[in-house]
Protein backbone atom coordinates (compact mmCIF):
# COMPACT_ATOMS: atom_id res chain seq x y z
CA UNK A 1 0.00 0.00 0.00
CA UNK A 2 1.21 3.52 -0.56
CA UNK A 3 2.04 6.00 2.12
CA UNK A 4 -1.07 8.32 0.66
CA UNK A 5 -3.10 5.80 0.19
CA UNK A 6 -2.28 4.10 4.54
CA UNK A 7 -2.65 8.20 5.22
CA UNK A 8 -5.74 8.62 3.60
CA UNK A 9 -6.92 5.60 5.50
CA UNK A 10 -5.66 6.36 8.87
CA UNK A 11 -7.36 9.63 8.35
CA UNK A 12 -11.26 8.37 8.28
CA UNK A 13 -10.43 6.77 11.64
CA UNK A 14 -8.69 9.36 13.31
CA UNK A 15 -10.36 12.03 11.98
CA UNK A 16 -13.70 10.07 13.85
CA UNK A 17 -11.46 9.49 16.92
CA UNK A 18 -10.42 12.88 16.84
CA UNK A 19 -14.01 14.64 16.13
CA UNK A 20 -15.08 12.02 19.35
CA UNK A 21 -12.11 14.10 21.20
CA UNK A 22 -13.61 17.11 20.27
CA UNK A 23 -16.84 16.86 20.81
CA UNK A 24 -16.65 15.67 24.55
CA UNK A 25 -16.58 18.64 27.49
CA UNK A 26 -13.38 18.59 28.93
CA UNK A 27 -13.41 17.41 32.64
CA UNK A 28 -10.57 19.22 33.97
CA UNK A 29 -8.23 22.14 32.42
CA UNK A 30 -5.61 20.03 35.20
CA UNK A 31 -3.15 18.16 34.30
CA UNK A 32 -4.53 14.72 33.76
CA UNK A 33 -2.95 12.23 36.46
CA UNK A 34 -0.27 9.68 35.90
CA UNK A 35 -2.84 6.59 36.22
CA UNK A 36 -5.16 7.98 33.98
CA UNK A 37 -2.54 8.54 31.37
CA UNK A 38 -1.67 4.65 31.99
CA UNK A 39 -5.50 4.08 31.19
CA UNK A 40 -5.36 5.99 28.44
CA UNK A 41 -2.52 4.59 26.91
CA UNK A 42 -3.87 1.04 27.05
CA UNK A 43 -7.17 2.42 25.75
CA UNK A 44 -4.90 3.91 22.69
CA UNK A 45 -3.43 0.69 22.05
CA UNK A 46 -6.04 -1.31 22.49
CA UNK A 47 -7.91 0.32 19.88
CA UNK A 48 -5.54 0.39 17.29
CA UNK A 49 -5.13 4.25 17.30
CA UNK A 50 -1.41 4.04 17.56
CA UNK A 51 -1.75 2.13 14.01
CA UNK A 52 -3.71 4.93 12.57
CA UNK A 53 -0.68 7.13 13.43
CA UNK A 54 2.27 4.98 11.96
CA UNK A 55 1.98 6.07 9.21
CA UNK A 56 2.90 9.88 9.91
CA UNK A 57 6.73 9.77 10.00
CA UNK A 58 7.31 7.82 6.70
CA UNK A 59 4.65 10.45 4.88
CA UNK A 60 6.49 13.37 6.37
CA UNK A 61 9.82 11.71 5.19
CA UNK A 62 8.09 11.10 1.39
CA UNK A 63 6.71 14.16 1.23
CA UNK A 64 10.35 15.66 1.70
CA UNK A 65 11.59 13.28 -0.67
CA UNK A 66 9.45 13.62 -3.56
CA UNK A 67 9.71 17.61 -3.36
CA UNK A 68 13.49 17.30 -4.20
CA UNK A 69 13.25 14.65 -6.80
CA UNK A 70 10.71 16.93 -8.46
CA UNK A 71 13.85 19.16 -7.93
CA UNK A 72 16.44 16.78 -9.42
CA UNK A 73 15.02 12.59 -10.24
CA UNK A 74 19.08 12.04 -10.07
CA UNK A 75 18.86 12.22 -6.47
CA UNK A 76 16.42 8.99 -5.82
CA UNK A 77 19.65 6.72 -4.55
CA UNK A 78 20.74 9.33 -2.49
CA UNK A 79 17.66 10.59 -1.15
CA UNK A 80 16.59 6.64 -0.80
CA UNK A 81 18.81 6.27 1.63
CA UNK A 82 18.53 9.24 3.73
CA UNK A 83 15.04 8.52 3.81
CA UNK A 84 15.40 5.10 5.36
CA UNK A 85 18.04 6.83 7.84
CA UNK A 86 15.58 9.75 8.69
CA UNK A 87 12.40 6.61 9.10
CA UNK A 88 14.84 5.00 11.90
CA UNK A 89 16.17 8.07 13.39
CA UNK A 90 12.64 9.81 13.48
CA UNK A 91 10.77 6.85 15.04
CA UNK A 92 11.53 7.47 18.72
CA UNK A 93 9.41 10.94 18.16
CA UNK A 94 6.51 8.96 17.70
CA UNK A 95 5.77 8.76 21.07
CA UNK A 96 5.12 12.40 21.04
CA UNK A 97 2.24 11.50 19.43
CA UNK A 98 0.59 9.07 21.23
CA UNK A 99 1.80 11.01 24.49
CA UNK A 100 -0.42 13.82 23.57
CA UNK A 101 -3.43 11.35 22.33
CA UNK A 102 -2.85 9.64 25.93
CA UNK A 103 -3.11 13.46 27.04
CA UNK A 104 -6.01 14.16 25.22
CA UNK A 105 -8.05 11.11 26.14
CA UNK A 106 -6.70 11.91 29.98
CA UNK A 107 -8.28 15.39 30.14
CA UNK A 108 -11.87 14.66 28.44
CA UNK A 109 -12.62 11.57 30.13
CA UNK A 110 -11.84 10.86 34.31
CA UNK A 111 -9.93 7.89 34.56
CA UNK A 112 -13.34 5.79 35.69
CA UNK A 113 -14.70 6.90 32.42
CA UNK A 114 -11.22 5.86 30.79
CA UNK A 115 -11.32 2.25 32.50
CA UNK A 116 -15.46 1.99 31.84
CA UNK A 117 -14.62 2.40 27.84
CA UNK A 118 -11.28 0.12 28.15
CA UNK A 119 -13.43 -2.53 29.37
CA UNK A 120 -15.93 -1.91 26.66
CA UNK A 121 -13.13 -2.35 24.03
CA UNK A 122 -11.54 -5.74 26.15
CA UNK A 123 -15.24 -6.79 25.73
CA UNK A 124 -16.69 -9.20 22.84
CA UNK A 125 -18.92 -6.25 21.80
CA UNK A 126 -16.01 -3.73 22.08
CA UNK A 127 -13.85 -5.91 20.13
CA UNK A 128 -16.27 -6.49 17.02
CA UNK A 129 -17.00 -2.86 17.10
CA UNK A 130 -13.50 -2.33 16.57
CA UNK A 131 -13.19 -4.74 13.88
CA UNK A 132 -16.66 -3.76 12.13
CA UNK A 133 -16.06 -0.22 12.62
CA UNK A 134 -13.42 0.16 9.43
CA UNK A 135 -16.13 -1.28 7.09
CA UNK A 136 -18.96 0.46 8.40
CA UNK A 137 -17.18 3.88 8.66
CA UNK A 138 -16.48 3.17 4.76
CA UNK A 139 -19.56 2.20 3.63
CA UNK A 140 -20.60 5.37 5.37
CA UNK A 141 -18.25 7.35 3.37
CA UNK A 142 -18.93 6.07 -0.01
CA UNK A 143 -23.13 6.30 1.04
CA UNK A 144 -22.54 10.04 2.02
CA UNK A 145 -20.57 11.09 -1.26
CA UNK A 146 -22.88 8.86 -2.81
CA UNK A 147 -26.02 10.86 -1.38
CA UNK A 148 -24.10 14.42 -1.97
CA UNK A 149 -23.40 13.55 -5.56
CA UNK A 150 -27.08 13.14 -5.97
CA UNK A 151 -28.05 15.82 -3.89
CA UNK A 152 -25.44 18.22 -6.35
CA UNK A 153 -27.29 16.95 -9.35
CA UNK A 154 -30.72 17.84 -7.86
CA UNK A 155 -29.83 21.43 -6.58
CA UNK A 156 -27.71 22.40 -9.85
CA UNK A 157 -30.77 21.32 -12.00
CA UNK A 158 -33.00 23.08 -9.52
CA UNK A 159 -31.27 26.36 -9.13
CA UNK A 160 -30.54 26.50 -13.29
CA UNK A 161 -34.19 26.22 -13.33
CA UNK A 162 -34.93 28.94 -10.92
CA UNK A 163 -32.40 31.16 -12.60
CA UNK A 164 -34.73 30.57 -15.91
CA UNK A 165 -37.28 31.59 -14.14
CA UNK A 166 -35.63 34.91 -13.10
CA UNK A 167 -35.09 35.31 -16.90
CA UNK A 168 -31.00 34.13 -17.26
CA UNK A 169 -30.67 32.20 -20.08
CA UNK A 170 -28.35 29.18 -19.22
Amino acid sequence: MSVIKALQRAVRPAAIAVALVAASPAVSAQQPSASSLLVAKQLIQVTGATGLFNPLIAGVIEQAKLLYLQQDPGLAKDLNEIAAKMRKDLQPRFSEVTNEIARLYATHFTEQELKDILAFYRSPAGKKMLAEQPVVVDSSMKYAQDWANKLSEQVTAQMRDELKKKGHNL
